[in-house]
């Protein structure tokens, strides 16, 4: 079986290898190059694959090499690797390193550069993929199976799409987050516990998106359905509306763009 070798060992590398290990890869035929003795430590502990503390020549075993370094390490972290993975297929979990940076760093035309997002971590995440011409059909089906297990994923044409899908799913479960920080606070002061505030909003935000996953309609038909005017919920999204809540959310997922692109200039040269 073909090597797949993982730059860096961080988190979303060790999800990815642990959907692989369980949907059957040997984890023989995985290797994780990461200095860090600790997290090596536990990813053969974990999951018995082979572990390097610095790239060496057997990396030119790799058929897929996978970058999930922290993008200001991306370019120390290749260039011990360029002269063995040339020829491999480069899969990218790293957040504002275009593809034409990996080009450049390693001399593979073969690129498939991705964003995912933290509910990757327990397989429930949502992938934006964007693949350079040279990577083939195959390399694409190659690289779904490879995040099969991490979730959803979505190929865009563009790569500058992936800035959008970087203000979107990849920031997205923060924006998640602050509302139900909000709903907790709200519940505090309406007199529940926090426990009990918190369980209410999780339970409702995974309701409401299940329910939205499995209706053919839009959300603002599903968002209607349930505001009845002069009612609770009309009270509710009038206050939002009169703060201009939705204008200043779409706002901020603006500024979430911008400053991947920023990023992609600082850290993808």
């Amino acid at each position: 079986m073909n090597t797949i070798a993982f730059i860096g060992g961080g988190n979303m590398a060790g999800a990815i290898i642990g959907g692989l290990v369980k949907s059957g890869r040997a984890a023989d035929s995985i290797v994780v190059v990461d200095p860090g003795v600790a997290q090596r430590d536990k990813l053969r502990t974990e999951f018995g694959v082979h572990t390097l503390a610095a790239a060496d020549a057997s990396l030119a075993q790799a058929a897929m090499v996978v970058w999930a370094v922290k993008p200001q390490l991306f370019h120390e972290a290749a260039a011990p690797c360029a002269a063995a993975v040339g020829k491999a297929l480069h899969l990218s979990v790293m957040a504002g390193i275009r593809s034409d940076a990996i080009v450049r760093a390693t001399g593979a035309e073969r690129v498939v550069r991705t964003m995912p997002n933290t509910p990757s971590l327990v397989g429930q995440g949502m992938t934006g993929l964007f693949a350079r011409d040279a990577a083939s059909a195959s390399d694409r089906a190659q690289v779904e199976a490879v995040l099969a297990s991490t979730g959803r994923l979505m190929w865009v044409a563009r790569e500058d799409d992936l800035d959008a899908v970087t203000a979107l799913s990849g920031s997205g479960p923060a924006y998640v987050f602050y509302f139900v920080e909000a709903m907790i606070e709200a519940a505090t002061q309406m007199g529940l516990s926090a426990e009990q505030g918190k369980t209410l909003a999780l339970a409702t935000f995974a309701g409401a998106t299940s329910l939205a996953q499995a209706s053919a309609d839009a959300p603002a038909v599903l968002r209607e359905r349930v505001t009845s005017k002069g009612g609770t919920t009309y009270a509710a999204l009038t206050s939002l509306e009169a703060g201009g809540v939705k204008a200043l959310f779409v706002k901020a997922m603006q500024a979430a763009q911008q400053r991947a692109r920023e990023l992609g200039d600082e850290f993808g040269r």
